[in-house]
């Protein structure tokens, strides 16, 4: 990749300079390529700072941009979700995110997961190959003068930190992330692991691990008494919800699991006849089936103990573990105090941020914001309003969320559909979030017409290049 000749380095940061027109992206991963994307295909060019391979982190393993480092999981893909709804709200804006993650999903139920691998070469192809987009593999340690989108991630580099806390006039707030170990599919028995999605939504997508009752509360004392990576004394443990690690949940109650993510409702196992007591399942994890991951099986055990614990699950006593679980810092800024409902800076119109760093959670809510990043800087490139999604659709109330400066405490957030205005009527459950579904499709799609932001091609058809990956 073209790296920056001498006289376009700022004399005194030796960063390089932001040429007049274009857009300074930091950060090359979902929400980044996203913003990359839309500020590209709107005719501007962009410059994408990806630090990596250069300077690694501790969880990512290759230089791929938009490389999937926890799950391989985009989660529910129904309107029931408002993940799901976000989904569709992305498509009509044109998301290449979404549009690779269409070409390269893997079966998996009711959700979208892809094989990690093929998605983030698609995503490093596409952008790789556009004519407005330079890559650029280098960390930068200041942000440059001109509009720029800052979306490096929870895991921001030391540098790069200290350089956004100077800009921000604060520290960052953080939280814990565990990833869950990925076996091989010919080291699980398969005379015990069983194929099937709970209630049989979406066919046979996973394989099931049944456990006894006795099984179930010989494994949880065994997470629970297992060894720990410690936690640095100086360091406020934080996790998020939806990333909880299964000795955290374990700690709650012997029960907790067994009514989380190795909860047995909608499932039979075909030796008994019966639902088993719990269950670990496991999903694909690439388009060839060689590797399955333990879903919601996020650990801080050390890598001895996970060979040890996880080895009793029934089926996996010959388990070869391709990837281990870990944990790692993630960090992200207190929006609500420091950012506009545009994405961008209180104290500076030209800079915007995007991505698990303004405090939202998961992959597809890391790439919308990435997306409404990509088209504010555009809106500003061309001195036109900026824009903000309207509260009743699944990125709109997010956007609200994340910026709303009443709000203290300030956490990270997955879209739900406890964060839209009410609808009218008295409906509950399933029928009001179909309420809210349609309500929120009609509204993006009336926004999106207003401001021309139809999507330009179908889902999944992009470009030729990103159909070839």
């Amino acid at each position: 990749m073209r790296q920056p000749d001498t006289e376009d380095r700022d004399s005194a940061t030796g960063d390089p300079k932001s040429p007049t027109g274009a857009v300074t992206i930091i950060g090359g991963g979902l929400a980044g390529c996203e913003a990359a994307w839309q500020v590209a295909q709107a005719g501007h060019p962009v410059r994408l700072f990806e630090m990596r391979p250069q300077r690694g982190t501790e969880a990512h393993r290759t230089g791929d941009l938009a490389e999937l480092v926890c799950s391989n999981s985009f989660r529910n893909a129904s309107l029931d979700t408002a993940v799901g709804l976000l989904k569709e709200e992305m498509r009509q804006l044109g998301s290449l995110i979404l549009q690779v993650a269409d070409r390269t999903a893997v079966p998996a139920g009711a959700a979208l997961a892809v094989d990690r691998d093929r998605f983030a070469a698609g995503v490093t192809a596409a952008v790789g190959a556009h004519r407005n987009i330079s890559v650029i593999r280098e960390e930068l340690t200041s942000i440059p003068h001109g509009v720029v989108i800052v979306a490096t991630g929870p895991l921001t580099s030391a540098a790069f930190s200290h350089c956004l806390q100077t800009h921000l006039g604060q520290r960052h707030l953080y939280f814990y992330d565990a990833i869950a170990p990925i076996v091989s599919v010919e080291s699980i028995d398969r005379t015990i692991a069983f194929s099937a999605s709970r209630y049989g939504k979406g066919g046979e997508d996973y394989l099931n691990c049944p456990l006894s009752r006795d099984e179930y509360y010989a494994f949880v004392d065994a997470v629970l008494a297992a060894e720990k990576v410690p936690t640095r004394d100086f360091e406020q443990c934080v996790y998020f919800e939806g990333c909880m690690p299964i000795e955290e949940l374990a700690r709650r109650g012997r029960d907790t699991l067994a009514f989380g993510p190795m909860r047995p409702v909608g499932l039979i196992d075909p030796r008994t006849g019966r639902r088993p007591f719990a269950v670990v399942q496991l999903r694909q994890d690439d388009a060839a089936a060689t590797l399955y991951n333990l879903v919601g099986f996020q650990t801080k055990m050390t890598h001895p103990s996970q060979r040890r614990v996880l080895r009793m699950i029934p089926g996996l006593a010959r388990a070869e573990f391709v990837r281990l679980g870990s944990l790692h810092r993630n960090t992200f800024i207190n929006s609500p105090a420091v950012l506009r409902s545009t994405l961008q800076l209180r104290n500076s119109d030209d800079i915007f941020l995007a991505g698990q760093l303004v405090g939202v959670e998961g992959y597809v809510e890391s790439a919308a914001t990435g997306l409404l990043a990509g088209l504010n800087a555009v809106h500003r490139l061309a001195g036109q309003a900026l824009l903000v999604p309207p509260a009743t659709t699944s990125l709109g109330s997010l956007i609200a969320y994340v910026t709303d400066r009443v709000r203290r405490d300030f956490q990270p957030m997955n879209a739900n559909y406890g964060l839209f205005p009410p609808v009218k009527g008295g409906e509950r459950g399933q029928e009001r979030r179909r309420k809210m579904a349609a309500r929120a499709l009609h509204d993006a799609r009336q926004w999106a017409a207003a401001h021309g932001l139809s999507a330009p091609t179908a889902p999944g058809e992009c470009t030729e290049k990103v159909a070839s990956h």
